[in-house]
């Protein structure tokens, strides 16, 4: 039943994404008395889930759900419809508007996408405001997993800056290094300069499950899960780790680390709670979790948003997103990081949706989906909106059109490489699903 759901949120979300889309081009085609014949959620390859025919257009839901598309006349586009475009022009068709008409058809789809991003980071702000650790709060430094002490870390270090730029939030550091090359640190008052290279990022990519990174917190107790051990031998929320299995505990990673080493046997905590010393022992069976965590809403601020504040706020969200996606998209292209390896298709978003219904993360996950289908859209690759857009390009910048067989063949070039590489990226969704 959770897997349902999680699937039922990444249709939804696909289904926003796919209609808004195309409702980009359909608007400027009707605007400029184009006829438009088909408008379709998921690909109809062969029959549809459904259809209707509304005036001059059929409206449908097709089977494949991979995207969605418009069926604009007089245009060469994944029908290759070959005997439209052999005959004489219409004026109601694509081929016969001006080159600056055709243009904004092809691009609507693309700004449709950026506003909407712009929309929902700007109403997210406004009801939830910004929350974010900041880097210069972090009073104890940060803490660092086997990853990151690989990669040069150590705990306590204090992030000052990534290739020479400051900044501000923890969340934006953590992917500020994974795509940077350079980070200053602040270790026992002396700046240290810790690169990162190439292979490094290759590490990081391979082991994504949990942050290098995070914020270091002293051991006071801010969650006891429901029904855990935890609860069982009575901690509580406030309490304040001292030591475990008599080894100084000042900080979760020590606490963390004592509870890992006692599986399969018992964990002495000393602790204290209202200013009185307890103490008490647990045997921590294998595979099994004591079900605390740390108390962390005092290094959390929160920037309220009124809309007009908010507006501005989300178009530099927008911006930033899409700035940080062109960054990924150059780290996936380099080979040596092992990018690539982690790029998700349909199935891996349906394993990273939660079990219930979480409106922040589901329309978080929307709008930076919404930026990345504005960004690869642009890509200059024929059968995407910026192939068309580059030819539209040629044709306003030279004064002449490309030739419907150049048109045709750019087409099947460009489905050659689309369909490579959603081959390619389910492929890695089956490969990363079967490792578990």
């Amino acid at each position: 039943m959770e897997l349902l759901f999680r699937i039922g949120q990444v249709i939804l979300m696909l289904s926003i994404l796919v209609i808004l889309h195309e409702f980009g081009h359909y608007t400027p085609a009707k605007l400029f008395k184009i006829k438009v014949e088909k408008f379709f959620l998921f690909f109809d390859a062969k029959f549809a889930l459904f259809q209707k025919k509304i005036g001059e257009t059929v409206w449908g839901i097709g089977w494949l759900p991979l995207g969605g598309y418009v069926k604009i006349a007089g245009m060469i586009d994944e029908s290759m419809d070959r005997e439209q475009m052999a005959l004489p022009p219409k004026p109601w068709e694509f081929r016969s508007k001006p080159a600056w008409q055709r243009l904004i058809v092809m691009a609507g789809g693309v700004i449709v996408n950026f506003l909407l991003a712009w929309l929902v980071f700007t109403c997210l702000l406004v009801s939830n405001g910004d929350s974010y650790v900041p880097t210069e709060k972090l009073k104890y430094g940060i803490e660092v997993n086997e990853i990151g002490a690989a990669l040069g870390f150590k705990n306590g270090d204090k992030i000052l800056s990534v290739d020479g730029k400051s900044v501000k939030k923890m969340n934006a550091a953590v992917l500020e290094i994974i795509l940077g090359e350079q980070v200053t640190v602040l270790r026992d008052g002396k700046k240290e300069q810790i690169s990162i290279s190439d292979e490094n990022k290759e590490l990081l990519f391979s082991n994504l499950q949990s942050p290098f990174i995070t914020a270091r917190y002293k051991t006071i107790l801010g969650f006891i899960g429901k029904n855990t051990i935890a609860e069982a031998i009575g901690l509580q929320v406030g309490d304040i780790i001292t030591k475990a299995n008599d080894k100084p505990a000042v900080y979760w990673s020590e606490f963390a680390n004592q509870i890992k080493a006692s599986s399969g046997d018992t964990l002495k905590i000393n602790y204290t709670r209202n200013n009185q010393a307890l103490t008490t022992k647990v045997f921590i069976p294998k595979d099994s979790i004591l079900g605390v965590s740390p108390e962390r809403m005092d290094l959390i601020i929160t920037d309220k948003h009124s809309i007009a504040s908010a507006i501005p706020a989300g178009f530099n969200k927008t911006i930033q997103s899409l700035t940080d996606q062109v960054r990924q998209f150059k780290v996936i292209l380099n080979k040596k990081t092992g990018a690539y390896k982690q790029v998700k298709g349909p199935i891996g978003l349906v394993e990273q949706m939660p079990n219930t219904w979480n409106n922040t993360y589901f329309w978080t996950i929307l709008a930076t989906l919404s930026v990345w289908l504005a960004f690869v859209n642009l890509l200059p690759i024929p059968a995407l909106d910026g192939g068309h857009i580059m030819f539209l390009l040629y044709e306003i910048i030279s004064g002449r059109k490309p030739s419907q067989r150049v048109l045709e063949m750019g087409q099947m070039i460009g489905f050659f490489i689309i369909l490579t590489l959603m081959v390619f990226i389910f492929g890695n969704d089956i490969w990363n699903l079967l490792k578990g």
